[in-house]
């Protein structure tokens, strides 16, 4: 476990560091001049998304590990490559790169508040606790310096900005298959015990969450692609993120709070996919998704 955190915490400080080298002060302004899409995107992201976790956790009865694991990425910003997707389904990208930057600061305050409430309710029976100062401080440090870094780079040096981008775009995918492989051999027997019910619990996660985040945009007469990036920002989670806190030997120091968000790194990537390819070979009836 130690030796494997020693991988999880630069993989993530990588990828936030690449996707502040995207980024500009103006995609934090979003709210103020699109407050439409960004509060139905956040709003699902952030709200909705937690809310199904946990109602689907207690459903299937999930073990407390399980259970927090479930709760940590559905409340972790949104991912990375949320914005090839985005691309790839012809929606928004300019909506899902502010989404994904302004998801990776709130949830600077809202992961430790819902992780908290979570662990009380159901981690400190089982002798699992939170350490509130120390999950505050290996965010700052894996989350949000590596973005203001990344967005000093690409203001001072935007050429070299792009070169590094160019270069960390392509790692990304990647390493993050590779963080979620080493977490499935680690814990292949616990992943092979829970994958039919945790399998099951996370694609409807992914789906459901999905579904009411269309819903949501068509209700709030959001266009097309708005509806479509929305759709794949409120799906995509920061799988890194909630595997190193999971791991963190500051924080939870425990991989098995770490298997939902592998099984998730998987599925939210088939669903996605899925959903794209249904775009892009049924436009007739896929038009206005």
């Amino acid at each position: 476990m130690r030796d494997t955190v020693f991988i999880v915490l630069p993989i993530l400080t990588l990828l936030m560091f690449d996707l502040g080298l995207t980024l500009q002060p103006r995609d934090f302004l979003l709210v103020a001049k699109r407050p439409r899409a960004a509060l139905v995107g956040l709003c699902g992201q952030l709200v909705v998304l937690p809310l199904i976790a946990a109602a689907l956790a207690a459903a299937f009865n999930m073990p407390p590990y399980l259970y927090l694991g479930v709760m940590l990425i559905a409340c972790c910003p949104g991912g990375s490559s949320s914005n090839i997707f985005s691309m790839l389904a012809k929606g928004d990208v300019a909506l899902s790169v502010s989404l994904t930057a302004l998801s990776s600061v709130i949830t600077l305050a809202t992961v430790p508040a819902i992780m908290q409430y979570t662990t009380a309710a159901v981690g400190e029976s089982v002798g699992i606790h939170l350490p509130m100062a120390n999950l505050l401080a290996q965010n700052l440090v894996t989350m949000l310096l590596p973005i203001v870094a990344g967005i000093v780079v690409r203001s001072f040096w935007h050429k070299a900005a792009e070169r590094i981008d160019r270069v960390l775009s392509k790692v990304a995918f990647p390493a993050l298959m590779l963080l979620a492989g080493l977490f499935f051999v680690q814990h292949r027997q616990t992943i092979a015990e829970h994958f039919a019910a945790l399998g099951m619990c996370v694609t409807l996660l992914i789906v459901t969450a999905a579904t009411v985040a269309y819903c949501g945009s068509k209700a709030m007469g959001l266009h097309t692609k708005e509806r479509r990036t929305i759709v794949i920002e409120v799906g995509m989670q920061n799988a890194a993120q909630a595997i190193a806190v999971a791991s963190s030997p500051f924080i939870f120091n425990n991989g098995m709070i770490a298997v939902p968000a592998i099984i998730y790194a998987l599925m939210m990537n088939v669903v996605l996919l899925a959903y794209v390819g249904f775009l892009k070979y049924s436009k007739a009836t896929a038009k206005t998704f």
